[in-house]
């Protein structure tokens, strides 16, 4: 694959993961409910104590995640390839945490989150097979 293509494909994967961390940013200081197939899954993330980092909800975090992450997709060189690994592994290990926490912890799963969660681990995949195959 081509690293156009690849920088494509992280581009409709990130823009994908920003509209999800948008939309529970939304729902969060709108005070509303995030719709959800589940009943309650989502709501109960949103609301746990979980859902803010010093003070910042976790969703905002995976709003400027994603916005970093599309940034360094748009770098060129050596400086772009590393940048872009490095902010979606970044971003896979904060995201694999949060499942971490509403599998076993929360005891609730959000299906956004669950959305993010795999739009992330695709970026992080993408990220690293586009570092690894530069020189390709």
């Amino acid at each position: 694959m081509t690293d156009r293509r690849l920088r494509r494909a992280m581009a409709v994967v990130g823009v994908a993961g920003l509209v999800i961390a948008r939309y529970l940013t939304w729902t969060h200081y709108a005070g509303i409910r995030p719709v959800c197939l589940a009943s309650g899954g989502c709501e109960r993330v949103q609301t746990s104590s979980y859902a803010h980092l010093a003070g910042v909800p976790v969703a905002l975090i995976g709003v400027a995640g994603y916005a970093a992450i599309l940034a360094t997709v748009a770098l060129r060189g050596e400086s772009g390839l590393v940048l872009s690994a490095l902010a979606a592994l970044v971003g896979f290990g904060f995201s694999a945490y949060l499942t971490y926490l509403e599998l076993f912890t929360i005891d609730a799963v959000c299906q956004w989150c669950v959305a993010s969660a795999i739009a992330m681990t695709a970026l992080a995949a993408l990220a690293v097979w586009r570092l690894v195959h530069a020189g390709a």
